[in-house]
């Protein structure tokens, strides 16, 4: 049987509403977590990474001793208490070197997860880069450059788990001057078994490297409305190996996927199914188009009043005209009184 917690006070209540599942979620928070050894080099890629996911990132100063694809139950803790839903936890081992572990959680729990390693000599810091850097907190925009992130099942997971990492709050519209950097993420040239569309299951080093690139953006005089766009490239600059992957479990993947039902005033705000000649107005207000049918006006039922009465306007005509024509005084064309 399943705990319920039930709130103590409002602040409490307030709090536990705030983490309840959303049809627009928020921005994804992000926990930084240290094994027992990482290194100089993953030390220094966490702390990169941490300043593109800022202000939705925490770091962890302390050494942890976690291992993620053993038991996750450490990851799940801190999930809850600190209400995140990602892990980036870094190792570095004799077997396995300068290694990071991307894990996603949902509702308190891990998902899925997907191990990557940074290759010798392919990181470069965001000091290396003597560049304009962007604000911290702008939604980046994010390139993938590759068929296999559309065909190959590893990859497919690694471009979902990139995506949530970098990607910030939900928006309808943006400016451009919003627009300030983009995060490019390709792939390196794939063997030929990786190139059909049923992939298979191969070794880890034989699958091409990841490359992760960022760049700032300046909108530029083009002499026309649409500015010319130059990039920069403003750091880090990563190289990974994809090693490890642990899928997400059937039944936990459903209730991921599962969206709520919308309400019935959200429905009529536009903000479910668009039903037909109904639009909501830049004011939001609630618009709604009715067609009619021919109408027969002549047969339109109307007040019974002694206006409307067909024929009224002749009569009237008629005694206007005999009034004009006489020479009697006006109290002469009194009604009659009614005999007694």
């Amino acid at each position: 049987m399943l705990r319920t917690v039930k709130p103590k006070n409002a602040r409490s209540k307030r709090a536990m509403d705030a983490r309840e599942p959303k049809e627009i979620e928020d921005p994804r928070t992000a926990i930084f977590v240290r094994g027992t050894h990482t290194g100089e080099v993953v030390t220094s890629v966490m702390k990169d990474l941490m300043a593109l996911k800022r202000p939705n990132a925490i770091s962890f100063s302390k050494k942890n001793v976690v291992r993620p694809f053993e038991d996750a139950a450490s990851l799940d803790f801190w999930a809850q208490k600190n209400d995140a839903s990602m892990f980036i936890v870094g190792q570095s081992t004799k077997k396995r070197p300068d290694g990071m572990v991307f894990a996603r959680c949902y509702d308190g729990r891990v998902l899925d997860m997907c191990e990557v390693g940074v290759e010798k000599g392919g990181y470069k810091g965001l000091e290396s880069f003597k560049t304009p850097k962007s604000t911290p907190g702008h939604k980046p925009m994010l390139h993938f450059a590759s068929e296999l992130f559309t065909t190959h099942p590893r990859f497919i997971q690694l471009k979902s788990i990139l995506m949530d990492f970098f990607n910030g709050e939900v928006i309808d519209h943006i400016c451009l001057p919003g627009l300030e950097h983009v995060i490019s993420i390709t792939l390196g040239p794939a063997p030929a078994t990786l190139s059909g569309t049923e992939p298979t299951e191969d070794d880890t080093k034989s699958l091409p490297l990841v490359h992760i690139r960022a760049y700032t953006v300046r909108l530029l005089n083009s002499g026309t409305r649409v500015p010319r766009v130059e990039l920069t490239e403003m750091g880090p600059s990563l190289d990974l190996r994809l090693r490890r992957t642990q899928a997400a479990d059937a039944e936990l993947w459903k209730q991921a996927m599962r969206r709520p039902k919308l309400k019935k005033t959200d429905v009529e705000k536009g903000l479910g199914k668009r039903k037909k000649n109904l639009e909501v107005d830049d004011m939001g207000d609630l618009r709604g188009r009715v067609h009619v049918g021919k109408q027969d006006l002549g047969r339109l039922q109307t007040r019974k009043m002694k206006g409307l009465k067909a024929g009224f306007d002749e009569d009237e005509d008629v005694h206007m005209s005999d009034g004009e024509g006489g020479d009697e005084e006006p109290s002469s064309r009194k009604k009659p009184r009614r005999a007694e």
